[in-house]
């Protein structure tokens, strides 16, 4: 911002975006971004001095900030095969109980904890637009002022992806009543988006769309909303999560949704397929030929047994991936690399899978794809430790043994496959240190207000 001294951050080790460097000096301009790199400097007079190596952190592509609420709460069996379609009924109780303060709530509680996990921006699938019997505010935009105010107040980036959300499931079946907070016609969640612009510039946010799934939203609605849009900011929709989804599809339009999407819908770049946990051979090379990104959430997947994604095949084709957090049974993202490479290795009985060719750094190349896969899907064109990208960066904890005595790629493999989240030390999002010593100042604060909610919620 205006105003802000500039900032010189030394650290022994960093991860550039052209590759590990020593006696790293990295000069952060007034305006939070990196207007210089040195690499074999020498400390001066004012330097910052990180505590241990520092790199760019990663993007957490898909979150549902109220489900944080519920974590936890869905592990006691129910009268029959639990599964994703038994939580979502737990989930849609939930949903109905929460007001517009406890939103911002959890939400900023929720990203504290992201950014001490080591992510820095987030991806907010938000579909939680109206009041508990279905009525739009007053002001249109209350929930999505909700999440922007609580990604202010934590510092954490955000990209807001509100949700256009219509059906029950294919062929525009009629909304069930757990799902009427969520709903919108074409043309008031087009005056929503509108409404949402001015308000996002100016909480340095980027604006995108989103479409909840191919269940919730025809074919002509999708058509409509995408013709309105601008052309250049991210586009997301959940898709073939389930096998029942890929079911329903068939029977609706005899072909799996995937198929489908990337056949009849103008999949590029800009555009992020959250979970594709069920793609076949053919719709994994479509989807890798496709240039949009895979978004994978191995730890909520895991919790509501969607499934394995294919992704040994997939990063074999040059497929793009990045990660998220989703339901948030977890925030960090060393589980959700960690978990994304350990499931392929327990469906194919072998080590070492999501890696690029023989000799390579498993914690690199799964950490580098994230990183670049992120950046796209959030719609970042510029990021990771370079001149002109913001000054986004984590510092590991130098004097944890494991860091202190490794180089190199192996920090990322000691981080994201032994220390996990207690590696993370401190945070800079944006030129401004949000996380120090492993400490928010509003920890205290939110704390109290987020143990309210719980307390009334459970």
């Amino acid at each position: 911002m205006a105003g802000r001294a500039a900032l010189r951050i030394f650290a022994s080790q960093a991860l550039l975006g052209s590759g590990w460097a020593t006696d790293v000096a990295i000069s952060v301009g007034p305006d939070g971004t990196i207007i210089a790199i040195e690499t074999d400097a020498a400390t001066q007079i004012g330097d910052v001095v990180a505590a241990g190596p520092v790199l760019p952190p990663l993007a957490n592509l898909h979150s549902h900030a109220f489900q944080r609420a519920m974590a936890g709460l869905a592990e006691v069996s129910g009268h029959g095969d639990d599964s994703f379609w038994t939580w979502r009924d737990t989930m849609y109780r939930m949903v109905g109980a929460l007001s517009p303060d406890d939103v911002e709530v959890i939400a900023t509680r929720l990203y504290i904890d992201m950014l001490k996990c080591g992510y820095g921006r987030v991806g907010e699938f938000h579909y939680l637009h109206h009041d508990q019997v279905g009525t739009p505010y007053a002001d249109r935009t209350e929930m999505s002022t909700r999440i922007l105010a609580a990604a202010t107040a934590s510092g954490i980036g955000m990209t807001l992806l509100p949700v256009f959300y219509a059906h029950a499931n294919f062929g525009g079946v009629a909304p069930t009543e757990g799902q009427r907070r969520f709903i919108h016609g074409i043309d008031d969640f087009l005056a929503l988006m509108e409404a949402l612009r001015p308000q996002t510039d100016a909480a340095g946010a980027t604006l995108g769309y989103a479409f909840h799934s191919l269940r919730a939203a025809t074919p002509e609605e999708m058509r409509a909303i995408l013709a309105a849009a601008p052309g250049d900011g991210p586009i997301h929709i959940h898709v073939a999560e389930q096998q029942a989804e890929v079911d329903a599809s068939i029977a609706w339009s005899g072909r799996r949704p995937l198929a489908w999407l990337l056949e009849e819908m103008p999949i590029d770049a800009r555009w992020c397929l959250i979970h594709a946990t069920h793609a076949n051979d053919d719709e994994v090379r479509l989807l890798a030929a496709s240039g949009a990104v895979a978004g994978l959430c191995p730890t909520t997947e895991a919790s509501l047994g969607d499934g394995i994604f294919p992704a040994t095949n997939y990063r074999g084709l040059g497929g793009r991936f990045g990660i998220g957090s989703d339901s948030h049974v977890s925030t960090s993202p060393s589980e959700e690399l960690r978990l994304l490479e350990y499931g392929q290795r327990l469906r194919d009985e072998r080590r070492v899978r999501l890696v690029s060719g023989p000799g390579r750094s498993n914690g690199r190349d799964l950490f580098d794809t994230a990183l670049a896969g992120g950046a796209q899907a959030l719609g970042r064109a510029v990021s990771g430790l370079q001149v002109g990208a913001a000054a986004d960066l984590v510092v590991l904890d130098g004097a944890d043994p494991f860091i202190a005595t490794a180089k190199g790629d192996a920090i990322l493999d000691r981080w994201l496959f032994t220390l996990g989240d207690r590696a993370v030390r401190d945070v800079m999002v944006a030129g401004r240190w949000q996380i120090t010593d492993r400490q928010h100042r509003l920890d205290a604060t939110i704390d109290e207000k987020f143990r309210g909610v719980l307390a009334r919620l459970c």
